[in-house]
């Protein structure tokens, strides 16, 4: 694999000074700056100079094959075969600390209008009781920041001492005077100082460059020394929806560009020595999210930095969805050891953040405290830095067969049930279920959602409506799964056989007809030597399959190394991702363990599908669970995606009662993705994902987006839903709701 060093006439490469000594004759260059080069060649050796050091080297490659995004090679969490939190420094909130010495930290964001003092107070005490760390408040004038002092000195009278933090966009001076009595400032680097996004391609020469970077310095500065004096802690939030037109020129609106707007304001902080800072990297999408995060660390691997970081999944939306997306962002970080303060963003009232916002907590510390995870590995196959499919050769029909079980797996994703007896035999009910939905006068097998069924135990022989729902459920070309004794005993002509790998390896299996396709449960934590009976049978699927409670083993890097060995011995066999939960678990505890277990792989896109099963949970539950999770990790899009921002003092409606009533018209709509935003802060930028957005532009007043384009200002409130769905009839994405049953 090659390696080199760069050429002075290096091609593509806009030169830069970054103020980290970067030299315009190209001896040497930084990570980041490999952002517009194209090489056939695998592998870079880039040589960095810096004041510490004459040698500081990193490798670069491509970010997978063919592209163009060269990533650092270094690690960027400190184990890939366990839960091991990296080590950072700790940066002081008021009386609270952050870092990886200390607790995970939750924290949420008030909704009231902060210039209403007593609304925010009783807002910020709800939160409290609830058991935040540290609560959030917008400030985006003077008239707030001057509430701010009262805000804060009333808590204190009450007893209540939770850390404040002003939340500041295009507003320095604002942030200079809230510094005076607020823990902690939060600024997005996208709009602190540089002008509003307007989502045009400029072009800079060095000098201009360098100057924009003067002015970030020149505003920035201010509020560094101030925070010095005052003992403040600063957030560097970056958002993936707001990324200033200078970035959004050099880089896209991608990752790396999250990651170099977050870094020009770090070594403003690093030259003024000041270093009680935390860095975010948030996004709608989760898979973007968890990139940026993942670059980020890279990054400061490289420069041998230590800053905590805050997770946190933007404009995740309401109940099920945003906490599913919050658990695969949030949560496929933690199983890493990255993370030390998080917040989950929901269209709710914030004390409601709270409750997933700990479980989630829960779930990273008690991981780190365990260090779970597999022996020792080489990973040489996954992509940490973009998202490039794993796909399983998909089950097709062989000639002579009776059954097309091209339906038994989804080639974007597929979703398994695990189907008891008692709801085999009402099968109508069963029918809906697995379909999701039924219309009038079309036939089950066109609105089927659910790909194959788990069957632990089979109807005997005599319970002929049970075994003709199964036969109708085969004829449609679902694949029904059961275990081998049942197939044994009862067989049930054409369905597939759970093995074990003790069924392999003593030869039971061959006791089925041949011909009869196998599905292969495995825990990956198995000796290399024990999967080598994988390369001696046609398997139809493999189901990763480890207890959810194991102490020590961890799902995740069990399964890395199960895709690891079956990628090194070119083994195409579609995964399954299967969790079993305990009895009686409580249904944000199974929507955070499906996203953070399940979704830290499907973000890689390692797998083909899952099966959740759960004793005692809904079966619609679980079913519109998977394809959450499914939608989440952008495998398969099912439904009417939303991108729902979670209201906060900025807010020009009401998010909730406005997103249910746009939900309620709208669910119908696979396919089609809609942002509901508050305000004009992030909602530009945060649509990139949205097909079209809704988004607060004055008091009572709304604006509809195609894209990121504005394409009707000032509408009525009252109309406004209606003008959106005749936005979306107009570009021909409109469908009429099924008729009702």
């Amino acid at each position: 694999m090659a390696t080199g060093t760069l050429p002075a006439s290096f091609p593509g490469l806009k030169s830069r000074d970054s103020g980290l000594g970067f030299a315009k004759s190209v001896d040497f260059v930084r990570v980041c700056d490999f952002r517009k080069f194209k090489s056939g060649r695998r592998r870079f050796t880039v040589i960095r100079n810096s004041s510490n050091s004459s040698s500081d080297i990193a490798e670069l490659q491509p970010a997978s094959e063919g592209s163009p995004l060269l990533v650092p090679r270094q690690k960027y969490c400190e184990s890939i075969h366990k839960t091991v939190r990296r080590k950072t420094r700790t940066v002081m909130v008021g009386n609270v600390a952050i870092g990886s010495e200390h607790p995970i930290r939750v924290q949420t964001m008030t909704t009231n209008d902060t210039k209403d003092v007593a609304g925010t107070v009783e807002e910020v005490m709800r939160i409290a009781d609830q058991g935040a760390d540290l609560v959030r408040i917008t400030v985006q004038g003077k008239r707030e920041a001057d509430a701010c002092f009262e805000i804060k000195n009333t808590l204190v009278q009450k007893n209540y001492n939770i850390p404040l933090v002003a939340d500041i966009h295009f507003a320095p001076s604002v942030a200079l005077r809230v510094a005076e009595c607020f823990d902690k400032i939060r600024v997005n680097p996208g709009n602190f100082a540089d002008r509003r996004a307007q989502f045009q391609q400029l072009e800079y020469t060095d000098d201009e460059y360098q100057k924009e970077l003067e002015h970030i310095e020149e505003v920035f500065s201010p509020l560094v020394e101030k925070c010095k004096k005052y003992g403040r802690a600063v957030r560097i939030g970056t958002n993936h929806g707001s990324l200033s037109d200078r970035i959004m020129s050099y880089y896209g609106d991608s990752p790396r560009g999250m990651v170099e707007s977050a870094f020009e304001f770090a070594r403003i902080c690093r030259k003024l020595d000041f270093h009680n800072f935390v860095f975010s990297m948030k996004a709608s999408n989760p898979v973007v999210m968890v990139q940026a995060y993942r670059l980020l660390v890279a990054e400061m691997y490289v420069h041998g930095w230590d800053y905590p970081l805050h997770l946190g999944v933007t404009e995740a939306g309401e109940g099920e969805d945003g906490r599913m997306k919050s658990a695969i962002g949030i949560g496929t970080l933690l199983q890493d050891g990255l993370g030390d303060t998080i917040r989950v963003s929901l269209t709710e009232p914030p004390e409601k953040e709270i409750d997933p916002c700990r479980r989630l907590a829960n779930l990273g510390m008690r991981a780190a405290e365990l260090q779970q995870g597999v022996a020792p590995f080489e990973e040489k196959h996954r992509h940490y830095f973009d998202f490039q499919r794993r796909s399983g050769q998909l089950p097709i029909q062989k000639e002579g067969e009776e059954v097309d079980y091209r339906g038994v797996l989804h080639r974007d994703g597929s979703v398994l049930m695990s189907v008891s007896l008692d709801q085999l035999k009402a099968p109508e009910l069963l029918y809906k279920s697995l379909a999701a939905k039924l219309v009038v006068g079309m036939p089950f097998k066109d609105l089927a959602t659910v790909d194959s069924i788990l069957l632990r135990e089979l109807p005997s022989v005599d319970d002929h409506d049970a075994r003709l729902a199964l036969k109708r459920l085969v004829d449609i070309s679902m694949g029904v799964i059961t275990p081998l004794s049942e197939q044994l005993t009862k067989p049930l002509p054409h369905a597939m056989v759970l093995v074990n790998l003790q069924e392999l390896s003593t030869g039971a299996y061959k006791l089925l007809p041949e011909g009869t396709r196998l599905v292969v449960s495995l825990r990956g934590d198995e000796s290399y030597e024990e999967l080598e009976i994988l390369k001696d049978i046609d398997a139809t699927m493999i189901l990763h399959d480890l207890p959810f409670n194991e102490d020590k083993i961890g799902r995740v890097q069990a399964a890395r190394r199960l895709f690891e060995y079956l990628s090194e011995n070119n083994l195409n066999f579609p995964v399954i991702h299967h969790i079993q939960f305990p009895n009686g678990i409580h249904r944000d505890d199974l929507v955070i363990g499906a996203g953070s277990n399940v979704g830290a792989l499907l973000v890689d896109g390692l797998g083909d599908g899952l099966l959740l099963e759960a004793p005692g949970q809904d079966f619609d539950f679980l079913r519109d669970t998977s394809f959450n999770l499914l939608q989440g990790c952008r495998m398969r899009n099912t439904k009417t995606e939303y991108v729902s921002c979670p209201s906060c003092g900025r807010t020009l409606f009401d998010l909730q009662e406005i997103s249910a009533e746009i939900r309620e018209k709208t669910s119908h709509l696979p396919g089609v993705s809609i942002a509901i935003m508050g305000c004009i802060v992030n909602g530009p930028g945060e649509m990139a994902d949205a097909d079209f957005g809704y988004v607060g532009g004055a008091p009572g007043k709304i604006d509809l987006y195609v894209g990121k384009t504005v394409v009707k200002r000032g509408i009525a409130m009252e109309q406004a839903t209606d003008a959106l769905i005749q936005l979306i009839k107009d570009h021909g994405r409109w469908a009429e709701p099924p008729a009702e049953e």
